[in-house]
């Protein structure tokens, strides 16, 4: 599966015309919705427990349409050892270094959609 997304607008991504609301991971196989983080403007380890088991070339984080979502140090080091390319933005432009990176590879996707 690969889940190209058609839009993103604060508080709204539509996945191959499916709306979703609220934040969310995309795998390659399948789409975690919805997704809670363990500090809600916080992103840690535990959080991306199921992209871990995931065989991809990059992990793109958006981190809200304002950026307010911080990533932590672990994370960046989870990412680096599993050889993942790691793309932290804000969302709108989160959103299309996901597609584009769709074209070259397995991309996993962490979307706040919000703030």
């Amino acid at each position: 599966m690969k889940a190209k997304i058609d839009l993103y607008e604060f508080g709204l991504m539509v996945i191959e015309g499916q709306e979703y609301r609220r934040d969310l991971i995309i795998l390659p196989d399948r789409i975690i919705y919805p997704w809670w983080r363990l500090e809600g403007h916080s992103l840690d380890l535990e959080d991306l427990k199921d992209a871990w088991q995931e065989k991809a070339d990059f992990l793109v984080v958006g981190t809200g349409a304002y950026g307010l979502m911080k990533v932590k140090e672990t994370v960046k080091k989870k990412a680096l050892e599993l050889g993942l390319t790691l793309i932290i933005q804000p969302t709108y432009q989160a959103v299309e270094s996901y597609n584009q990176n769709l074209k070259v590879g397995k991309v996993i996707g962490a979307f706040h959609l919000t703030c």
